[in-house]
């Protein structure tokens, strides 16, 4: 758990079945189908505030089977700004560094302001992808420490 400037916690735990519901009516850019798999997977993580009220999610998979890669960081438009998304990611990559890897990855539109928030927590760019009608897709990935 970490405190933010207004003294609220944060507490970051593995997304359960009780949570489906929260995930489905948010997450829109996700196949509905696959919420549940990634629950079991233990791929969601849940953000919540100290009354346990869910604030936001960060949802990963893994690039080419091998490489963690956060899909998807979300908060609540009340508590973004506050410092809770780079917890989360620190939370995160903490766990991907304890289960054995030693690179992490995300991505995130160039028309997005998030590049930057990544780049303050290490992230670099690696590459980009560029679908028809849409706007340049930014590659970022970090390598984690020991």
């Amino acid at each position: 758990m970490e405190c933010n400037g207004e003294g609220i916690l944060l507490k970051i735990e593995a997304a359960t079945n009780a949570d489906y519901a929260y995930l489905q009516v948010r997450d829109h850019h996700i196949v509905q189908s696959l919420i549940c798999k990634k629950i079991n997977e233990k791929e969601i993580y849940m953000l919540r505030d100290d009354n346990k009220n869910n604030i936001g999610w960060l949802r990963f998979g893994y690039f080419w089977d091998n490489t963690p890669f956060m899909n998807m960081l979300w908060l609540e438009e009340p508590h973004r700004g506050q410092g809770f998304g780079k917890e989360a990611v620190l939370y995160w990559e903490e766990e991907m560094r304890n289960t054995g890897f030693n690179v992490v990855m995300t991505s995130t539109l160039a028309s997005e302001g998030a590049q930057y928030f990544y780049r303050k927590l290490g992230y670099r760019d690696a590459g980009c992808l560029l679908l028809e009608n849409e706007p340049l897709e930014i590659i970022m990935i970090k390598q984690l420490g020991n």
